[in-house]
């Protein structure tokens, strides 16, 4: 008998609760300033479980590196590794974060996985941003 769910599924879930947590107490920490040497922890574990559940989402095709949504969790990255040198706008960077986060992953999925080089998912065609109701209509 095959297992409930899959064990890449298992660790999507354990590394996105994780992460959930970790941005949750490092967002609210700068806001309510708490001292950088307790938050530079949650900062580094919000990095990791960030580039773990992006490494997740790709495996094992590849396909989805040049699409949308690994392209908000790229930027996301940045964002939040340049915070150590950005200290003063940490805030403001931790709220774009969370915008891109909430956007990214509540667009719609022929935006979340669209790929910017054309490249069609594994046994399927290239994700087009209109609609084909769309294209016909114009």
């Amino acid at each position: 008998m095959a297992p409930a769910i899959s064990a890449t599924r298992a660790w999507n879930i354990a590394f996105r609760t994780a992460h959930i947590g970790v941005t949750g107490v490092l967002l609210g920490g700068h806001v309510f300033q708490i001292p950088a040497v307790r938050l530079l922890p949650f900062l580094y574990f919000s990095i990791l479980t960030g580039a773990a559940l992006g490494i997740i989402d790709i495996f094992p095709d590849w396909h989805g590196l040049f699409e949308i949504r690994s392209l908000a969790i790229a930027a996301k990255l940045l964002m939040m590794g340049s915070i150590p040198w950005l200290w003063s706008y940490r805030v403001a960077i931790l709220v774009g974060v969370l915008v891109i986060a909430s956007a990214s992953s509540h667009m719609p999925r022929r935006l979340r996985h669209f790929s910017i080089l054309g490249i069609p998912p594994p046994g399927g065609r290239p994700g087009t941003l209109l609609s084909d109701s769309h294209k016909a209509s114009t």
